[in-house]
């Protein structure tokens, strides 16, 4: 069985086909992320347990992870089992998920606002990996913001095209993005993606961090720092 480095930690993975696998926006939002030790953490959508790896590196006091399928989840508990690695998984809509709060929010959230259904994939399980069909932006702040206990982060990874929808999205809720990481896939391109960091703040500024070059995958080079 072909297992995967993860990059950045000591961890690998085995990817099953026909599933979601994790690629250079999760390594963007698993090295931005700060997590500290007495955080509660839960990942929304957390596929093959990539996040929850990179969380589990700054030992956080709990791990919990939530999946819509029960075989997605399955594979997140082999690997976690693999790597010696404790989390709590569900299989359930966010949406209906009740009971407690977090101080940590994550997400690499499904990016594609797709109408035409003939453009989403048939595979359910990528469907709701890459478009909008089970998790919409609207459903996903209102669930983090839910969710979230007084003085929580929420951190998630996007595509960069999409900034003031997320940021009009997230003010419907209360929330501004604090934090920011922008990513590209070489010098002198468009940006890619962005890492970002949400809190129920009033605060107007924006720490922008140094960008990420994803042509460097070895070291996720950030120039300029």
């Amino acid at each position: 069985m072909k297992r995967d480095y993860l990059n950045g930690t000591p961890y690998t993975l085995y990817q099953k086909p026909g599933m979601y696998h994790f690629n250079s926006d999760t390594e963007l939002l698993g090295r931005f992320i700060e997590v500290k030790h007495n955080d509660t953490v839960l990942d929304i959508g957390c596929a093959g347990g990539a996040l929850l790896l990179y969380a589990n590196m700054h030992e956080p006091a709990s791990l919990t992870g939530i999946d819509l399928f029960e075989e997605v989840i399955e594979q997140a508990r082999e690997n976690l089992a693999y790597n010696s690695v404790e989390a709590e998984l569900i299989a359930a809509r966010i949406q209906d998920f009740k009971g407690r709060q977090f101080s940590l929010i994550l997400c690499n959230p499904p990016y594609f606002k797709t109408v035409n259904p003939d453009l989403i994939n048939e595979n359910p399980v990528l469907a709701a990996a890459r478009h909008e069909k089970y998790l919409s932006m609207d459903d996903l702040f209102a669930s983090a913001a839910r969710l979230m206990k007084d003085g929580g982060r929420f951190m998630m990874v996007h595509r960069a095209s999409r900034i003031n929808d997320l940021f009009e999205t997230a003010a419907l809720y209360g929330l501004r993005c604090t934090r920011m990481k922008i990513a590209y896939e070489t010098e002198g391109r468009r940006a890619k993606s962005a890492a970002m960091e949400f809190r129920r703040t009033k605060q107007a500024e924006i720490r922008i961090e140094p960008p990420a070059y994803m042509d460097r995958r070895d070291t996720f080079s950030e120039r300029g720092k």
